[in-house]
């Protein structure tokens, strides 16, 4: 049967544009209830998310879609491969892949949706030993996820020394963008060159997630302590060298507290860090394909509490 042009997936040739039509829900919902009703799904109660990347919208309280448009397809590759590739490695629920198809030239998924409260909306709430329990117990994770094999994904690209090269490249010029101090910037220069011989470039990969941060995991309350429940969105996973998945949870969530810092590096397998640990984690966010240091570290007053790089790097990884 041929499909109305208004179930039709359009097609863009900007991401900004695809933006505009995601935030327009009424113009896609149809078209994903439809993708929904082919698979033999309830749609009887679609919850549309508004934050994200891709198309996300609830089905029930058991399942979830994500449609990805032509422009981000290398995101589905990775939010694909990562699930069928950590299934079974992790105690922590992560969500299964019920179906999967195309519409219109957009792969989408259907996966598990898993139970919990949303990391972002619980951390602000919680005293500072759970905050210290959630932090190791993310760093147990991270471990775990790294300790699985990489199967597929170790041909995902880009391939790590390529992006680390290409990060270094651009740094300047990105923080400079971006409204990062003078102060700063002045130590960027002796900060990349010791990036080359701190950061390995030919280590054995491991699955790197990328964004270990509230809006990706769940937590649920048991008797009186909050714990990790799930992690999901996998759409920027790359295979790299393990340290740089310490970059979310250090800037957003241990924020330069002691025993938060200490008790994610203890959860990874990580003893106090040294002054190599801390020089080579700086480095690292500074060339996160997201860092924006003036948005994203979580530390009240950091701008002038630090000089330069290395007091920076005191101050985030403070133990």
């Amino acid at each position: 049967m041929t499909i109305a042009p208004s179930l039709q997936l359009p097609a863009f040739a900007d991401i900004e544009s695809f933006r505009a039509f995601r935030s327009d829900p009424p113009q896609w919902l149809p078209i994903a209830l439809d993708i929904a009703r082919s698979h033999g799904l309830d749609t009887g109660a679609p919850h549309v998310f508004a934050t994200g990347t891709n198309l996300v919208v609830g089905l029930g309280d058991q399942l979830i879609l994500k449609i990805f448009p032509p422009l981000l397809r290398a995101q589905f590759v990775s939010e694909r491969g990562s699930l069928t590739q950590l299934a079974g490695h992790l105690q922590l629920p992560i969500p299964e892949i019920v179906a999967e198809g195309m519409r219109d030239g957009w792969p989408y998924l259907v996966i598990t949706r898993l139970a919990g409260t949303l990391g972002s909306d619980v951390w602000p709430h919680l005293a500072e030993h759970q905050k210290e329990r959630v932090l190791r117990q993310i760093g147990e994770t991270i471990a775990a996820v790294q300790a699985a094999p990489l199967g597929p994904l170790a041909q995902i690209e880009p391939r790590w020394d390529d992006f680390m090269r290409q990060q270094m490249q651009g740094c300047r010029a990105r923080h400079t963008r971006l409204g990062l101090a003078p102060k700063f910037l002045a130590g960027l220069d002796d900060l990349l060159n010791d990036a080359a011989t701190l950061i390995p470039m030919d280590a054995p990969p491991v699955i790197l997630i990328g964004e270990y941060i509230p809006e990706n995991f769940l937590l649920a309350c048991r008797g009186d302590a909050w714990s990790l429940a799930g992690l999901f969105d996998f759409g920027d996973v790359l295979a790299g060298w393990r340290d740089y998945d310490l970059l979310g949870p250090s800037a957003f969530m241990a924020a330069g507290h002691p025993g938060r810092v200490r008790s994610l590096l203890a959860g990874f397998g990580y003893a106090k860090p040294d002054y190599a640990l801390k020089r080579r984690l700086m480095a690292l966010m500074l060339l996160h394909r997201a860092s924006d240091l003036n948005s994203h570290i979580c530390i009240e007053g950091w701008q002038v509490r630090a000089d330069d790089m290395v007091e920076l790097q005191e101050l985030i990884w403070a133990g």
